[in-house]
């Protein structure tokens, strides 16, 4: 897909990933964008001459209700980016709340807009979904085991989507960037968090410009997983051909972040 002259819906578009997303769209030459988060991206909105919408994508009917303003104010939705996700830094110590916002904001809340996007697109015989999940879905994240379990759970569900609808029209891409200058990672390195560490000494920092790039390279290829580091291809293979070695090694990293 190329993105000039489409319509695009982005959440989680207040900052990071997001709002990089939403500015490289821009200068792309979107047709017209909704950019959607826990509270409405008003500023950026108004910078991208897009609509700003207020959305928990943690609930269901929000979503539906974003999916349906941005059909009425677009006409159709082109690509639906959902993007929005959470970490805990929790380990056993998660408490089952934490556990379910986890499962409700970076699974569900892509169930979510996938049963609301995905009616129309089918209608039209085309459309596209990018979900982000990240590296720990393919890989590990080490201090976080509910955002680890999450993200895998993101990959699979792109997955299904992608055997199930990819001969219908719809185009599915799954991005996995592994760490990334945003606030999620960056507070956790200035705390000094071993996992947040052990993220930094696998590879380098991206900045979330740098992140959008790669999606627009990924989304001109049609392909389905987008990844900004190159190297968790390496990683993924060799994970694949070697768990006990490939263990080994995840261990080592933690020890020396």
């Amino acid at each position: 897909m190329r993105i000039a002259g489409k319509t695009v819906v982005i959440t989680g578009a207040a900052g990071g990933i997001g709002s990089a997303l939403a500015r490289r769209f821009h200068a792309e030459g979107a047709a017209k964008m909704v950019l959607s988060d826990i509270t409405a991206p008003e500023q950026l909105a108004s910078e991208l001459n897009a609509i700003a919408v207020a959305t928990d994508v943690s609930n269901e009917d929000d979503v539906k209700a974003l999916v349906q303003t941005a059909e009425q104010e677009l006409g159709h939705v082109d690509l639906f980016c959902a993007n929005a996700g959470i970490a805990t830094g929790k380990g056993l110590d998660a408490t089952p709340e934490q556990w379910a916002k986890s499962w409700e904001i970076n699974v569900l809340a892509h169930v979510h807009s996938a049963k609301a996007a995905l009616p129309q697109m089918l209608e039209r015989g085309e459309g596209y979904l990018l979900h982000t999940a990240s590296a720990a879905g393919l890989l590990i994240s080490l201090g976080d085991a509910p955002y680890n379990v999450t993200k895998h759970g993101a990959v699979a569900f792109a997955e299904w989507l992608a055997a199930m609808y990819g001969g219908r029209g719809i185009n599915v891409s799954v991005l996995c960037p592994q760490g990334v200058r945003t606030p999620m990672l960056m507070d956790g390195i200035n705390a000094g968090d071993p996992a947040a560490l052990a993220v930094a000494n696998a590879g380098k920092i991206l900045e979330p410009e740098e992140v959008a790039e790669s999606v627009i390279e990924g989304l001109a290829a049609q392909r389905f997983l987008i990844l900004p580091h190159p190297e968790v291809a390496t990683f993924q293979q060799r994970k694949a051909a070697n768990p006990d070695r490939w263990l080994h090694g995840v261990r080592k990293l933690m020890q020396a972040g």
